[in-house]
């Protein structure tokens, strides 16, 4: 299958398990906007996906409703089958994806560094145009002069 036609597998399956999501999980200790789908990885056969599931400010309770939405997976698989209409509906494995928080740790750390380089200037600029070099005083130069 080509490199195309699996990303836009990978993004329509992604797309209807976020509204599976909205329409399935009803449970109180389930905050929906805690939690994104943010990548799908089908197998080339479209047998097997990944889903990565990213939730957000709930570190306690991720297990917990990662443990949710794996008990709704035949819905998903179900909603799949009768909404895609692929040849295979693709057996769903949800995985913790971190990726978001690691990137606003970063940023976080990246704010408060620019924030602590207040004093910081940088070296003058020479006045030489770019892509010259500086001339310099060397005995090859003076011999042509």
């Amino acid at each position: 299958m080509s490199t195309r036609r699996m990303t836009r597998v990978n993004e329509l399956i992604r797309r209807e398990l976020g509204e599976a999501l909205f329409r399935l999980m009803h449970e109180n200790a389930f905050d929906m906007a805690a939690v994104t789908i943010t990548h799908v990885i089908t197998s080339p056969n479209l047998r097997h996906a990944r889903v990565l599931v990213s939730i957000r400010d709930h570190e306690k309770d991720r297990g917990s409703m990662l443990s949710l939405i794996r008990r709704h997976r035949v819905q998903m698989q179900d909603l799949i089958n009768r909404n895609l209409g692929l040849k295979f509906t693709p057996k769903l494995a949800f995985e913790l994806d971190t990726s978001i928080e690691r990137g606003d740790r970063v940023l976080d750390l990246l704010s408060h560094m620019d924030g602590a380089d207040d004093g910081f200037e940088p070296p003058p600029e020479t006045d030489t145009p770019a892509g010259t070099e500086p001339s310099s005083d060397t005995d090859d130069d003076q011999e042509h002069a």
